[in-house]
Order: structure tokens, then C-alpha cells, then sequence
């Protein structure tokens, strides 16, 4: 298990339910103090288990509708350099190191398909970067979403 109990599990349940919720709000629907949901929130914080309180926004009002896939092939041994400079490239709004035959996939966004072309160039003249093959994201189908892990969790606990 991983080390969280069943009351962390309702208070991520209740964050995944509302990002927005207070902590007097969580407090009064989960029945505890505030102090003790502001102890639990920097308890989990410090573990690590909050990814990011940056806002997430929609491409497409900032100007960049075409969103995209690159799968980059790299030589391994500058895989450190080659992340750093591909975080240089503002279109790159996302990037995962994987296993397999692909050793990054970046998430893109740009503003046309010529767009697409030039990031795609800046990507592949990125020293290091041996191939990229780029795919077109026709639409998200499934977003982020950590609400069934929970579920789970809370059964297994």
C-alpha cells in the first residue's frame, strides 16, 4: 500500500471531485477540523503526491489549436542535454521519457500546420535527437484523471 489512509484517500477523493474546494470546505464535508486538514494537505504535499498547482489552460485561446505528438529517438548518453533544450522550446507543453523503441514523446502546440513544421525542425536539429515522427492530436478523449486510482485504493485499504 502506499501509505495512505482512509482519511488522505476521502480528502483526495474530495480534491479530485472539486481541485477548487477550501479547506474549510473539506473540513465540514469530511467531518474534521480545519487544522487537521491543513496538517493531512502539508503532510501529503511533502510526500510528494500533489503534481503541480499551476492552472491548466486551453491552447486554443492562447492562439494554438494544432496540438501534437512527437516521438523522439535520441542518443542516450546526451539524454540530460537534449531534455534541458527541448524545455527551451515554448510549443512544448509536455514531455515523457518512455521505454521501448521511442525515448521521449513531447505534447506540442502550435499554431497551424507550418507551425508545426518549424517546431518539428527545432526538435530534430536539437543535437542528440537522431528522429522525430509526429502525429496530430485529433481531440482529448480521456483527460487526466486520478478519481478511479483512488477508488481503487480506498477498496484496497
Amino acid at each position: 500500500m502506499s501509505g495512505l489512509d482512509r482519511i488522505d484517500l476521502e480528502l483526495l477523493a474530495a480534491l479530485a471531485d472539486d481541485p477548487r474546494t477550501t479547506i474549510v470546505s473539506l473540513a465540514e464535508n469530511l467531518g474534521l477540523s480545519r487544522n487537521t486538514i491543513q496538517a493531512r494537505m502539508a503532510r501529503l504535499e511533502q510526500t510528494g503526491i500533489f503534481l503541480s498547482y499551476e492552472r491548466s489552460f486551453a491552447p486554443e485561446v492562447l492562439g494554438f489549436p494544432l496540438q501534437a505528438f512527437v516521438s523522439i529517438g535520441v542518443r542516450q548518453t546526451e539524454l540530460p542535454r537534449i531534455i534541458n533544450e527541448l524545455a527551451r522550446i515554448p510549443e512544448v507543453v509536455q514531455a515523457h521519457g518512455l521505454s521501448g523503441s521511442i525515448d521521449l514523446l513531447a505534447r506540442v502546440a502550435c499554431r497551424d500546420a507550418r507551425h508545426l513544421f518549424d517546431t518539428d525542425a527545432r526538435i530534430l536539429s536539437i543535437e542528440g535527437v537522431e528522429r522525430t515522427e509526429t502525429s496530430l492530436a485529433m481531440g482529448e478523449v480521456i483527460p487526466f484523471r486520478v478519481a478511479g486510482l483512488i477508488g481503487l485504493a480506498r477498496r484496497e485499504s
